[in-house]
């Protein structure tokens, strides 16, 4: 019997991709047009963006200081559970 193949979990978005996609919302929001509830769902989304761009700086603090301090971590270690970078 064949096994069916996992289904692929898509990429989380990077840092940087959330950080674009969260200044392309900002400009959008600021030209206006599109109605309210548009502007709310764009509002939405820059809010959870906006969470999980602090997130990944956070755990990217978290690991420059454990490295300044002179503590070792291992590689795969250094991933963060949002998935950014």
């Amino acid at each position: 019997m064949a096994k069916t193949p996992a289904p692929e979990v898509p990429a989380q978005p990077t840092f940087d991709e959330r950080l674009q996609r969260l200044e392309a919302l900002v400009a959008e929001l600021e030209q206006g047009g599109g109605g309210l509830e548009t502007a709310l769902q764009r509002y939405a989304e820059g809010v959870k963006l906006l969470k999980e761009c602090r997130e990944s700086l956070a755990a990217h603090k978290r690991t420059v200081e454990e490295l300044a301090a002179g503590g070792t971590r291992r590689a795969d270690e250094w991933e963060t559970p949002a998935g950014g970078r």
